[in-house]
């Protein structure tokens, strides 16, 4: 699935052709609060013009007067404005307090907004500065990390027939959310998680009763090419990887790396961005730095099988090649795929590249169409040396195979040889009706499923489970909580 809160929602106000609201993403990379933060967004958008809007919350002492201040990065200009005294000088935006609505106590939160003027181009704005303190950073410097345990309290896992297993043969089924963020929040330059992912936000989780957490990255930022800022980049977001793996651990729960995005240019069809660079999902890995990243992360890891590794979030060649072969074909051994301007690295590539450091950590591949066709898994499924394998399975309620007959006839084949593990699951309707449905077919044969995603976006633009980062549910995920709580509470 293409989830609107990472492919529009949070690229800021700079992606000109979008007409909604548009949030920019907060750095909270070590999980502390910053002194304060603040939202712009555009809400539309015409020609020559534009409507913006800021949300300002002071998370520091109190104050009885503010005044914020931005750079446009174009030629925008304020024209007019509300709830703030709008002024301009070149570049520089100024948006001072009225005189009803200039205390501003901790933790409280005041908006604005304002008409505009653009031309050529209106990207969004860097940065903000409340009284000339800058928001959406750290409040203090991050801590050094620590180093993930050898094993926490999460059990190594192993492939034993058709189900995943600790150590003394015990079946777990892996149920819990996907923690959304490490996969954009670098490459869009604001930090490397999107909200905290300290021990409370961890421990929140752990509370659901979840006992498995999926962690999106990015392939640009962990190997630190030179387009990713560098105290995002490199050893500081590896080493902020390593810290949530273990905090996850610690509470006992499995942490499953996510390859999400990758490097290669793809314009064809379905495309999610013209970039070359790792901004959006590609229709395949890439034979460039793809096996690269797998043998860095698999030898970060191997010591801990705790660890799973998820090899391509969502794999889709079939909207590139001419048939369902040669798309299963590239999916297994990439190489030069039709429709694909890149080399591709194939599923067998990755898991030889997991394999050749010694790592037996469990490995997921997601299918076709957006890992949500697992048709011909079986008949193209890589060799693994460790049998460590396990089939990964994406379903919404948009999608293609999204009923019970399909899943009996493409689904239940696959769970009957190996593992299959629903990576994501979810639905765009603000409710939980849909997943219900999923939750219960799995259930009823002991399989394993994870929520999209454990971020407080707008459920209507992407699937949300949370409003706040405590745990509280929304409509739509109240359905996973009320059920994880009722099976392992």
């Amino acid at each position: 699935m293409r989830h609107p809160p990472r492919s529009a929602l949070l690229l800021v106000a700079g992606a000109v052709a979008l007409v909604g609201t548009v949030v920019a993403p907060v750095v909270t990379a070590s999980g502390a609060a910053p002194v304060c933060t603040v939202e712009h967004s555009v809400t539309s958008q015409w020609d020559t013009g534009f409507q913006g809007a800021v949300k300002i919350t002071n998370n520091s002492a109190a104050l009885s007067s503010w005044s914020l201040t931005f750079d446009f990065a174009g030629s925008q200009k304020v024209t007019q404005g509300w709830s703030a005294k709008w002024s301009q000088s070149g570049t520089t935006v100024t948006a001072a307090n009225e005189s009803w609505n200039g205390s501003l106590g901790t933790g409280a939160s005041v908006s604005a907004g304002f008409l505009g003027s653009w031309s050529g181009s209106n990207a969004a704005p860097a940065s903000f500065k409340l009284n000339g303190t800058t928001c959406n950073v750290d409040s203090e410097p991050t801590p050094p990390p620590t180093e993930p345990p050898s094993n926490g309290t999460a059990p190594a896992l192993h492939v034993s027939g058709n189900k995943l297993v600790d150590a003394d043969g015990r079946t777990r089924r892996l149920l819990g959310v996907n923690r959304s963020g490490g996969e954009f929040m670098c490459v869009q330059g604001y930090g490397i998680f999107d909200g905290p992912v300290d021990d409370a936000a961890i421990k929140a989780i752990a509370d659901w009763k979840a006992n498995a957490i999926r962690i999106p990255l990015n392939e640009e930022c962990w190997l630190g090419l030179s387009n990713i800022k560098p105290e995002y980049a490199g050893a500081n977001y590896i080493n902020a990887v390593k810290a949530l793996v273990a905090r996850v651990e610690a509470h006992g729960m499995t942490p499953i790396l996510d390859l999400h995005w990758t490097y290669g240019q793809y314009t064809g069809n379905s495309a999610g961005c013209s970039d070359v660079h790792a901004t959006c999902q590609k229709p395949m890995p890439d034979a460039q730095y793809t096996p690269s990243f797998w043998a860095s992360v698999a030898s970060t890891f191997k010591d801990d099988q705790a660890v799973a590794f998820d090899l391509f979030n969502e794999p889709y060649p079939d909207r590139a090649t001419s048939t369902t072969t040669q798309a299963w074909q590239c999916w297994r051994d990439g190489g030069n795929c039709p429709g694909i301007g890149y080399q591709v690295a194939g599923m067998q590539n990755l898991v030889d590249a997991v394999r050749g450091t010694g790592a037996k950590n469990v490995i997921l591949a997601g299918g076709l169409a957006y890992s949500n066709d697992l048709s011909q898994w079986l008949t193209y499924r890589p060799s693994d040396p460790t049998g460590n394998l396990v089939a990964a399975y994406h379903v919404y309620n948009f999608n293609t195979c999204a009923s019970e007959s399909c899943w009996n006839s493409t689904l239940a084949p696959v769970a009957a040889q190996v593992p299959l593990v629903a990576g994501e699951i979810g639905e765009n309707t603000c409710s939980h009706g849909f997943v219900d449905q999923v939750m219960k077919w799995f259930d009823d044969r002991g399989l394993s499923y994870l929520g999209w995603a454990w971020n407080t976006w707008d459920c209507s633009s992407g699937p949300s489970l949370i409003s706040n980062y405590d745990g509280t549910p929304t409509s739509y995920g109240i359905g996973l909580h009320d059920h994880l709580r009722a099976l392992n509470g």
